[in-house]
């Protein structure tokens, strides 16, 4: 998500200068030979000297612990930004920035299930909704310098308050996952048993079981910071689930028949909102 972004300002001359910040020399050295920045390195307080925008772009637990550090050093004047997948815990956190620090909260609603340097993509953000969520010292000044950066890569911004959104990321992003998850387990587990399994396994498996294949320490992050809602979500899943299996197990066809039809309908009624294009798990 952070390289993504940052190849899309600097390969499309968006702002003046782009600087990165990674844990490792080769990281920086492969983020000056990708072009997704203008400087790169690994002391947080050279980078930070003179900029204007912040932008935190790592798990949500570590953004969190960023936060915290950033909160004791030497800030100058700035927009922070976060790029995370849940936002209560994070903006919380924002609010023990020193003052000078106009903090708010953003979530990109797009993304792979790959992650690292060698996946971004400038294009990643085109025509995708982008969350803003100001605290309420956020200035408006703030709010529309941010506004213009989402837009400058294509992305489409929009304000929710953290905890409204965190439920609506838990029912739309956050549940996929956990269901994709349980599917290759559920199939693992008769692999077992029937290793043929795995050879008749084709493009209906494979679609919907590839949110399981995202990276475990983000989505670890996520659940975890999120866990009344994903907990909420689950629970009404579990119901569906649930209804669907009796209505199986007592072999009532025609019940049944008519959940699969409101089913197919709504998503054909609500297909034409969902975003054109193929947006994972973030």
């Amino acid at each position: 998500m952070g390289g993504s972004l940052a190849m899309a300002l600097y390969q499309g001359g968006l702002c003046r200068e782009v600087v990165g910040v990674a844990r490792r020399p080769e990281t920086v050295q492969q983020a000056l030979a990708l072009q997704a920045v203008h400087y790169a390195t690994t002391q947080l307080s050279e980078a930070l000297c003179g900029a204007d925008i912040v932008v935190l772009a790592t798990p949500v637990r570590s953004i969190i612990r960023h936060i915290q550090q950033l909160s004791t050093m030497t800030l100058p004047p700035c927009l922070l930004l976060d790029l995370g997948s849940t936002k209560q815990a994070i903006v919380r956190a924002m609010e023990a920035l020193p003052a000078h620090v106009q903090p708010l909260g953003s979530h990109p609603m797009c993304g792979k299930e790959v992650s690292g340097l060698a996946a971004a993509d400038p294009n990643l953000y085109r025509d995708a909704p982008w969350v803003l969520v100001p605290l309420a010292r956020t200035s408006e000044a703030s709010l529309d310098l941010a506004r213009a950066l989402i837009q400058a890569v294509g992305a489409r911004p929009l304000v929710l308050d953290a905890a409204r959104h965190d439920w609506l990321v838990a029912a739309i992003s956050h549940l996929p996952y956990v269901l994709a998850t349980a599917l290759v387990l559920v199939v693992a587990q008769l692999g077992r048993n029937d290793a043929m399994v795995w050879q008749l396994a084709a493009s209906g498996f494979r679609d919907t079981s590839r949110l399981a294949g995202s990276d475990v320490e983000m989505m670890l992050d996520i659940l975890m910071t999120n866990r009344t809602a994903v907990e909420e979500v689950l629970t009404h899943a579990l119901s569906q689930l649930g209804h669907l299996t009796g209505l199986l197990a007592r072999g009532e066809e025609e019940p049944l028949r008519a959940l699969l039809t409101r089913a197919r309908t709504l998503r054909t009624m609500y297909a034409n909102m969902l975003p054109d294009r193929d947006l994972s798990t973030s």
